[in-house]
């Protein structure tokens, strides 16, 4: 089964579907190598004008797979340092694709599915959403995300959720901003449909322009130095005492070692 799908339609809206449903589409090395290639085919395809970030199943993504991230507690520092650098690359990738993106959050988006959603344009959320930065409970930080967490939340709310892991509602994601619309489950492909209806109606050579020059504008500073040291940051933690506790707690059921009664 592909791990990803890619469908475009001849308007030249094309649909990037997270297809691991039995994992809650979890990342893993295979998933974000998949996803990294379908962006880079988007950017060099001038007949794609939009975008749609979807998932398959319930859940929108867990974020990491914690199997994965278990085997890469005993990469030697050159393996984890690359695993940490693809996934750095594919959030940078879908953050400045230059197509205008569009995410339909359905279902729960735990760490690096949070990323997916900060890293678009526009984002959706059925009412059934629920989000959670929730790295800080395997021991590990939410690292490769937090530029693209915190343009979309600002630094207080980013410092309140990646430190407290607390699970929110779509309506607090909305009023954070992270989410820009919340509709009823029945409801999000039509919501869906209707803005990339708008978002057709508009030039893609301007839109292109305008995410340029807001990036531009802003000063996030998301630059080769600043995601290969966010790269870095989670390789590390990955391989310390704690990340590989965390995530060793977590496979086996069990309270992590801070946890005291």
């Amino acid at each position: 089964m592909e791990n990803v799908l890619l469908e475009i339609d001849k308007r030249g809206v094309a649909r990037l579907t997270l297809n691991r449903p039995d994992v809650h589409n979890a990342f893993d090395d295979a998933l974000i190598g998949n996803l990294i290639g379908k962006l880079v085919e988007l950017e060099g395809n001038k007949q794609v004008r939009v975008v749609v970030v979807a998932a398959s199943g319930k859940s929108f993504s867990a974020g990491g797979d914690l199997n994965w991230m278990a085997r890469t507690a005993d990469y030697s520092h050159a393996e984890n340092m690359a695993d940490a650098r693809e996934l750095a690359d594919l959030m940078r990738k879908l953050n400045f694709l230059s197509k205008p993106t569009v995410a339909l959050v359905q279902g729960a988006a735990y760490g690096g599915g949070v990323g997916i959603s900060a890293c678009c344009d526009i984002v959706i959320a059925s009412e059934r959403a629920k989000f959670c930065l929730s790295e800080v409970k395997l021991g590990l930080i939410a690292s490769v995300i937090s530029p693209y967490v915190r343009a979309a939340i600002g630094e207080s709310q980013a410092r309140r959720y990646t430190l407290s892991a607390e699970v929110f509602n779509a309506e607090e994601a909305k009023r954070i901003g992270l989410v820009h619309e919340v509709v009823s489950a029945d409801e999000l492909e039509d919501k869906g449909e209707e803005l990339v209806c708008q978002l057709l109606k508009n030039s893609p050579a301007a839109m292109a322009g305008v995410k340029d020059l807001l990036f531009y504008q802003n000063g996030m500073g998301i630059d080769d130095e600043l995601v290969e040291e966010t790269a870095v940051r989670i390789a590390n933690v990955r391989a310390s005492a704690e990340g590989k506790e965390g995530v060793s707690a977590f496979l086996e059921k069990r309270p992590p070692s801070w946890i005291k009664d």
